[in-house]
């Protein structure tokens, strides 16, 4: 029996049981990503020789779960600049008369209150924000919040088009994603920032790094409409929802995920875009290729394919009205 024979009763049951698993997921995904993050792999600075603090050295080992992979360097500047340049998550600086952890808590608030737990072992090692987060912003999630509005706007907004405007032609399909992909990132960039001065935002920046993140929402949802119809929104959910925001890293930091949330983080565009804002945001001077690079792919090749998967409907359209 095709789905169009079923009766209402079944169409509801199956639309609720789909539902109950998307739940499921959703639950399962981020209970194990964000329920009790533990840490993994936590790059460090270390300066100076860890024979001379023993007793420093693993006492932070033990705050960070014996996760810490040390990397020496020459000098606390250079480790410093390290940090800055988001390649290590701490330096331990064993050269000075008090040992002295330096931690940031901007690149990761949940690896930061780690490493900081090392005051109960050790009184006498000094901890030291070096990038701390807004005020308004202890828990650094803010950022989180904007590349989540942007996505959940991005692909339910493109649902309800398809719902209550009828299907559009590609070129307006086309102009509707990129006039809200603009339109929308950039009120959403004055809201948090200029407005509510929630966070210091470079408004250009942000505003670029969130449309990106919206279009590539959008485009996916209009993709999946083309191609799966009136169930697009398992696939959206799937990709962005289950996967992409529980991988982001912005409510869990990338080293406290487990493996294969951590390795996926950076490679999806919710990943890409809390990186990018984060940075955007903390640390202005040492913005990231990667993050910029791997959200341009996704906006730019989801938009495309979307364009190619209309264009193919186009002409399977005119082919079957021709026959007719």
């Amino acid at each position: 029996m095709s789905a169009r024979g079923w009766s209402s009763g079944t169409r509801v049951a199956l639309i609720a049981a789909i539902a109950i698993v998307m739940g499921s997921l959703f639950v399962t995904t981020y209970s194990m990503a964000l329920g009790d993050p533990v840490p993994h792999r936590i790059d460090a600075a270390i300066v100076g020789n860890p024979r001379t603090h023993r007793t420093a050295t693993r006492a932070v080992e033990h705050a960070a779960g014996d996760s810490l992979v040390l990397h020496r360097y020459a000098s606390v500047a250079a480790a410093l600049r390290a940090i800055d340049r988001q390649q290590v998550y701490a330096a331990l600086d064993l050269t000075s008369p008090r040992p002295t952890l330096y931690v940031a808590s901007a690149a990761g608030a949940s690896v930061a209150r780690v490493l900081e737990r090392v005051s109960a072992r050790d009184p006498g090692v000094r901890v030291i924000d070096t990038h701390p987060l807004d005020p308004r912003d202890p828990n650094g999630l803010d950022v989180f919040y904007l590349m989540l509005v942007a996505t959940i706007v991005g692909f339910v907004t493109t649902f309800q088009v398809d719902a209550n405007a009828g299907p559009l032609s590609r070129g307006r399909t086309a102009a509707f994603v990129l006039s809200l992909a603009v339109g929308g990132s950039l009120i959403f960039t004055l809201i948090e920032g200029p407005l509510l001065h929630q966070l210091d935002l470079p408004v250009l920046e942000s505003w670029g790094i969130l449309t990106l993140q919206l279009a590539a929402a959008a485009s996916f949802a209009s993709l999946m409409h083309e191609l799966v119809g009136r169930w697009a929104i398992i696939p959206a959910w799937l990709f962005f929802v289950v996967l992409g925001n529980s991988s982001s890293g912005g409510a869990v930091a990338p080293p406290l995920l487990p493996r294969p949330f951590a390795l996926i983080s950076q490679w999806l565009p919710s990943g890409a875009t809390v990186s990018a804002l984060r940075s955007a945001i903390y640390f202005p001077d040492y913005q990231h290729l990667r993050p910029l690079a791997v959200l341009a792919v996704w906006a730019i090749g989801l938009f495309a394919a979307m364009i190619l998967a209309m264009r193919h409907g186009d002409a399977g359209t005119a082919l079957t009205g021709a026959a007719g």
